[in-house]
């Protein structure tokens, strides 16, 4: 139902999005550094757990309002678009704050507890909420019906390209915590490019989109 060029240029976006460290990278990157290799991978899989909800209430609710109106669609988009902006300035002035998250150690917790903690952040996380938001519908094709199947179909591959992406962030974490915590300037060169490119998607997401 959805077409090879739709699921590619959603595919691309999605890496962008997906690669840049976020609240779900960081907690992800934490727990890999405070109890190892067992609970980042864990939490993948709760973070993923999470946004695919968030994927099922834009296909059955806020999804269903935007593809009907290209009012809510603006407006979304351009909410969506200046909030994105909004994280990459955010991320390029806190640049040196992800150094932080590879200080410190925490208490071990169960399995269950660590995915339920990776599940709350990957639903309550803002990029991936906008994202869904106000991205995700512009690559249905809505001639080809089943609107709430296709964001599924979409939904499915963001969230297999960010369970392969954020299990590496959590296993280079695992393995190479000594040689980050060696130099900050690492982490805030990752942080800085991570916040241009979040600017320029949030530009790509108000320059694009549906015209009828």
């Amino acid at each position: 139902m959805v077409s090879s060029d739709r699921l590619l240029a959603f595919a691309a976006m999605s890496f962008l999005l997906i690669v840049i460290p976020g609240p779900s990278v960081l907690f992800v990157i934490g727990r890999a550094l405070a109890q190892g290799r067992r609970a980042a991978l864990t939490t993948v899989v709760g973070n993923t757990l999470g946004a695919y909800v968030l994927v099922v209430a834009v296909a059955f609710g806020v999804g269903a309002v935007v593809e009907r109106s290209v009012l809510v669609f603006t407006v979304l988009k351009l909410v969506g678009a200046a909030y994105l902006v909004y994280l990459g300035v955010k991320a390029w002035r806190q640049r040196g704050s992800l150094h932080a998250a590879f200080t410190g150690d925490g208490p071990a917790h169960s399995g269950l507890r660590t995915l339920a903690e990776g599940f709350a952040v990957g639903v309550a996380n803002p990029k991936t909420i906008v994202f869904f938001a106000a991205v995700l519908p512009q690559f249905v094709d809505r001639a080809q019906g089943h609107v709430a199947a296709q964001m599924l179909i979409l939904g499915l591959v963001f969230n297999i390209i960010a369970v392969a992406s954020d299990s590496v962030w959590g296993l280079v974490a695992a393995t190479t915590r000594t040689w980050f915590a060696r130099s900050p300037q690492r982490l805030s060169l990752i942080g800085g490019v991570g916040g241009l490119t979040m600017i320029g998607l949030g530009v790509t997401v108000a320059a694009t989109g549906r015209k009828d």
